[in-house]
């Protein structure tokens, strides 16, 4: 990208160069057009720009004119009306159908997997620019992706231990939301410990002859495939009998049962598995492999918590200081205590958000940040807050917060061991 230049609809404003209107299709200067046509320098890359077009051009970008170029990019879709509003890791029913628009727009256009090769249909740039498509997607208020369980963890897990076949099925139709993903892990009795999950997928033959139970899984009334983990080695110790499943959703004998929640929304499913036939090729990596590939995966999950969530926290705390003219001392403090976390969590994640060691860091206070910014703003709103609208039902949710995507308790444990380097806790598995 020429120095001197950002984009503008329509235009390239001049930052210390000549006044004109750069043509990226033709790679010159071309006859001087209006400057300053949207006074926040937004790039644009729809129209006669090609999918190849946008990629070269942004693979020359430094970071602070990917991240116009980012917010150009989403401030026209929502001056289309193309956009899915934000909702966080976990896709509401009622917003199926426009995150699904929302994705194919941005793959159409060159948009869809920042940091995903392209040859999978992705932008081919780094970890840090998907960072960036995080924040400003997160400023403008707009979903990053179609959902978290196919673009974060399906995807990064073929990308991780696929073969050649698994990646070219389908990665790309995971970008052009051909294929919707739900994840299958959690059990009634395998949630945080999830090492003593149940559910088997004998081998038989050529096929895994698959049984057991579900829950906590998203969209799954949804999804056409499903990541699935599974007992395929009863001999083995706990943690190493387990296979990583991707699993066709269709087949016979798996039951979906949507679970309502006192939101209103049914948001969660159990899973039913009933002598499921699932061909060989589900495999994912090795046989009995597939417990480090899940926590690599879990990894990847809690990191994508940290960036997004930051900045949508910053702006409920600030519009929850601006609604709340007549506080006490007490809540004063609470939302001062809460502001200041917040700007921690940024700096932490400005300074160090690629380091996979952040990741369980950032989930944790992310989750206990939200939690308790649910429950101040509660307070400070009254008992209103607690009836309709946006702030009831972020107080309903906030305690799974603290749940989904490994407790609180588990993060911790995690920032001490890994982390810190204290003295592993004992197991069970030790004994």
């Amino acid at each position: 990208m020429p120095s001197g230049y950002r984009y503008v609809p329509g235009t390239r404003e001049t930052i210390g160069g000549p006044s004109g209107v750069l043509d990226p299709l033709e790679g010159g200067l071309a006859a001087p057009g209006p400057v300053g046509a949207d006074s926040r320098g937004f790039a644009t890359y729809t129209g006669s720009m090609g999918v190849d077009t946008v990629r070269s051009v942004i693979a020359k970008s430094t970071f602070a004119e990917f991240r116009i170029d980012v917010a150009g990019f989403l401030s026209e879709a929502q001056d289309t009306a193309d956009t899915c509003p934000a909702y966080g890791a976990i896709l509401p029913p009622n917003l199926h159908h426009q995150a699904m628009h929302w994705q194919r727009y941005c793959y159409d256009r060159g948009w869809a997997g920042v940091h995903w090769p392209a040859e999978h249909g992705g932008m081919g740039l780094t970890r840090a620019h998907n960072l960036v498509w995080h924040e400003e997607c997160a400023k403008a208020e707009v979903a990053p992706y179609l959902n978290l369980q196919g673009i974060v963890l399906a995807g990064e897990a073929i990308m991780r231990a696929g073969t050649a076949e698994q990646r070219e099925r389908f990665l790309r139709p995971t970008l052009s939301n051909e294929i919707l993903w739900c994840q299958l892990f959690s059990e009634p009795e395998a949630g945080s410990d999830l090492g003593s999950l149940r559910s088997s997928a004998l081998i038989d033959g050529g096929h895994f002859r698959l049984n057991g139970q579900k829950v906590w899984s998203s969209n799954a009334q949804f999804a056409q495939y499903g990541i699935l983990l599974a007992r395929t080695g009863f001999d083995q110790a706990k943690h190493k009998g387990i296979s990583f499943l991707l699993l066709d959703m269709a087949l016979p004998g798996i039951e979906v049962r949507p679970i309502k929640q006192m939101t209103g929304d049914a948001e969660f499913c159990e899973v039913f598995f009933d002598e499921v036939l699932v061909p060989g090729d589900a495999l994912l990596g090795e046989l009995h492999g597939g417990w480090a590939l899940a926590m690599a995966v879990l990894e990847d999950e809690r990191g994508g918590a940290g960036a997004a969530g930051v900045v949508s926290l910053q702006r409920r705390l600030e519009a929850m200081r601006n609604r709340a003219t007549n506080l006490g001392d007490v809540e004063r403090q609470q939302l001062t205590d809460l502001m200041s976390r917040g700007r921690a969590l940024q700096s932490l994640m400005e300074l160090h958000g690629e380091d996979p060691k952040i990741a369980p860091v950032a989930k944790l206070m992310n989750s206990e940040l939200g939690y308790d910014e649910a429950r101040v703003e509660a307070t400070t709103q009254g008992a209103g807050a607690m009836l309709d609208g946006d702030a009831a039902d972020r107080f309903l949710y906030a305690p799974g917060m603290r749940i989904a995507g490994g407790t609180s308790e588990i993060q911790r444990n995690i920032i001490g061991e890994r982390v810190l380097g204290l003295p592993r806790e004992p197991r069970s598995s030790d004994s």
